[in-house]
């Protein structure tokens, strides 16, 4: 069974020796492909829905979105341990993916913000669960020398599905006649596939062995070291000038975008970030992280400019792009600075610590954007995001790239 699902999914016939990846990557990019799929029709759709169909202000929209992907981060860092401890990272990616699968259909049934909050949330952790032990698997599987490249792949083949998402979600909004909860029902068959996909497709590395020792000890976190601790302080700071994209389709519905083509926001900024984040991966493994991760905050730092003060949709959009490519120029390079820096046998941990501090301040960014937007309008909201982005490009540029800790 399990070789036929691999037969069915489109992975190319040398799959394990494209640019030295293993086929154990290509499923985790499909199975997050249609994931994505599914999470990103209904996130294109659901900061509307929230404010017009269920009357929430930026505020609570804000604080929604801000608990939702501050709970996918800091879930993380259990799951992680969890993973080093059982030595099993498969199981707990499928219990993650599977929590996220069986929250669909609460959004379509949901009539309170109350409901939307507990579906988020549940979705969210299901997020959490399964992010430390997939990125910890892919960095088992991959040599150091293909990492940025593995993580690259695996990023741009999620972000494809953030981009058919939104675009499914427009194509339905039309048909249905902008019934945005008719459309939303739509988000749980491909939720479906990939769970199958990541059950049948994906087989867990025999080097992977349970440990005695519990890693997760004050003297054990202590061998992280340094290089690590600099990756995580930094990537802090990136996340606080990155709130969450719910604020761009607001953004772009004060400027006149119907309602039933708000998931372009999100499929733009998807397959900007899509194109990006592969070659970004194969960059990174020939010249290192440093010129991406500048290069990725001075989009995020235009992107805020012309999102906070850009008159027209085309200003917006040109915005959106920028911010698709920030996240490609940076999110794959963070996660494989993560797997480097880390020692081996603590890769689960280091995910996972790593997530639990950027959730921390993912809540703090969104609740804080939030909160702006409501007193002082949008340009305030995305002035404070340059801001942040301007100290992130400091922080980055004292960063020291770790090397490969093979212990």
């Amino acid at each position: 069974m399990k070789q036929a699902m691999l037969e069915m999914m489109p992975v190319p016939p040398n799959a394990t020796k494209v640019q030295g990846l293993p086929a154990t990557v290509w499923a985790l990019g499909l199975t997050s492909l249609f994931m994505d799929i599914s999470s990103e029709l209904i996130h294109g759709l659901l900061p509307l829905f929230l404010v017009l169909n269920l009357g929430a202000s930026a505020a609570v929209l804000g604080l929604v979105e801000g608990i939702a992907e501050a709970t996918a981060q800091i879930s993380r860092v259990f799951s992680g341990w969890l993973s080093d401890v059982l030595g099993k990272r498969k199981a707990l990616a499928v219990a993650g993916y599977c929590l996220a699968a069986a929250t669909k259909p609460l959004f379509p049934l949901a009539s309170s913000v109350g409901l939307v909050l507990f579906a988020r949330f549940a979705d969210r952790v299901g997020k959490g669960i399964r992010a430390a032990p997939r990125d910890a698997l892919i960095a088992d599987v991959t040599p150091p020398a293909s990492r940025g490249a593995a993580f690259g792949l695996r990023q741009s083949l999620d972000t494809i599905g953030a981009a058919v998402g939104p675009l499914a979600a427009i194509g339905l909004m039309v048909l249905f006649s902008d019934d945005i909860r008719t459309v939303l029902w739509f988000a749980v068959p491909p939720a479906l596939i990939a769970v199958a996909i990541l059950v049948f497709g994906v087989s867990e590395p025999a080097a992977t062995q349970k440990h005695d020792q519990v890693p997760l000890k004050i003297q054990e976190i202590a061998l992280l070291g340094r290089p690590y601790w600099l990756v995580v302080g930094a990537g802090a700071v990136f996340t606080l000038a990155r709130f969450s994209e719910a604020f761009l389709v607001l953004r772009a519905q004060s400027r006149g975008l119907a309602v039933g083509l708000a998931p372009a926001v999100i499929a733009v900024m998807s397959i900007v970030f899509a194109a990006s984040a592969y070659p970004a991966g194969r960059i990174q493994d020939k010249t290192g992280a440093r010129p991406l991760l500048l290069a990725g905050l001075a989009a995020l730092f235009a992107a805020d400019l012309l999102l906070g003060f850009g008159q027209s949709l085309v200003a917006i959009f040109a915005g959106i792009a920028l911010w698709g490519l920030h996240l490609g120029l940076t999110q794959g390079v963070l996660a494989a600075l993560v797997a480097t820096s880390a020692p081996k046998r603590l890769r689960g941990t280091a995910f996972g610590l790593f997530g639990l501090v950027t959730g921390l301040f993912t809540l703090l960014a969104s609740v804080l954007a939030g909160m702006l937007w409501v007193k002082l309008g949008a340009g305030a909201t995305f002035a404070a995001g340059a801001g942040f982005a301007a100290i992130a490009l400091l922080a980055f540029l004292f960063l020291k790239e770790p090397t490969e800790d093979r212990g």
